[in-house]
């Protein structure tokens, strides 16, 4: 019973999470994509993790952020918040991918609100560049799982007996 009831509370989190990044604007959307990338360890930390970000004339990518603190490779990053319903298609996907490869880059993400049609995917699966998709869905669930746009308001602590404190060896 705990455990369905997390369940549905967490599906309600994360439904949440989704409303409120669709209230807010676009720049904002930007800006959780860099907070949750960051705390997945990527760029190293908040002031140095987006080289750019939603600048216009940037080739076709959002911003590049560093793979790791060093920063020797970079991940192209695309953001488009779309509402529910409308699937990013291939062409999206080709489109950032070919802007990849104009700017010699070999590895990007693609984050969207909504989801990816099956011919995205299927095009991200099989092209030379490593080009992840991470849809609504995927989003919510890396924010709450490292803790990006949400807090811990009750924790709870289920105890059982310690069988080594009893023991008579």
């Amino acid at each position: 019973m705990v455990e369905a009831a997390y369940k549905a509370v967490h599906a309600a989190l994360r439904a949440d999470l989704l409303d409120r990044i669709l209230q807010n604007s676009p720049r904002s959307f930007e800006q959780v994509v860099v907070e949750l990338l960051v705390a997945m360890g990527y760029g190293g930390s908040h002031r140095k993790a987006p080289e750019q970000l939603g600048k216009s004339g940037d080739g076709g990518a959002d911003g590049i952020i560093n793979e790791d603190v060093l920063g020797p490779d970079r991940v192209y990053v695309q953001a488009k918040r779309y509402a529910p319903g409308s699937a990013v298609g291939r062409p999206e996907i080709q489109a950032f991918t070919g802007s990849l490869v104009g700017l010699g880059a070999s590895k990007g993400v693609f984050v969207t609100t909504s989801t990816f049609s099956a011919q995205a995917v299927e095009f991200a699966s099989r092209i030379p560049q490593r080009v992840i998709l991470i849809d609504g869905r995927r989003l919510t669930e890396l924010m709450v799982e490292h803790g990006v746009g949400v807090r811990s308001s009750r924790v709870l602590e289920f105890k059982r007996l310690d069988e080594d404190f009893f023991s008579e060896d």
